[in-house]
């Protein structure tokens, strides 16, 4: 499966999430997706992250946008995250890394001078046909979900 291109159609995939579901693309034809992928749970980024979106979902619902936030977490970690922090969205159980392939977001890392592959906090933003409209790699927290939002009324 190549990788995901900029006003292209995304590939139709499925995926494993909180509340028990599976999310299929194309079961969301007809509304906006943002999907951000984050290192891990329950870290301080990936925390302020999570509760940006959330502080913003009432108006991302008002733009009929889904969001979706994926790592490489399995879904009982998901679910406790999920919960702690109140968040109104799902996130994706991408263990096997099909999405993280996908989009790829896969990337060498450092962390106390040791390499290893990790996610690159990355968004993305697909339109209501199902076409990637923005993307953002390497995204530093502050003001991201702002920037998305208006990403998202510019459609």
């Amino acid at each position: 499966m190549s990788s995901v291109e900029l006003n292209k159609p995304v590939p139709d995939f499925e995926a494993p999430a909180t509340g028990d579901q599976t999310v299929r693309l194309s079961d969301l034809r007809g509304q906006n997706v943002v999907i951000y992928f984050y290192p891990k749970d329950n870290t301080p980024g990936c925390t302020t992250e999570g509760q940006d979106f959330r502080d913003r979902m009432k108006q991302f619902v008002e733009l009929d946008t889904e969001i979706f936030g994926v790592s490489r977490d399995g879904l009982k970690a998901h679910e406790n995250f999920r919960a702690k922090h109140e968040f109104p969205f799902h996130l994706i159980s991408d263990k096997d890394e099909t999405l993280c392939k996908l989009f790829d977001v896969i990337k060498l890392k450092k962390l106390y001078g040791k390499e290893h592959l990790g996610i690159e906090r990355s968004t993305f933003l697909i339109d209501k046909e199902g076409v990637l409209r923005a993307e953002w790699r390497g995204v530093k927290v502050k003001g991201h979900a702002d920037e998305v939002l208006e990403a998202v009324k510019a459609l």
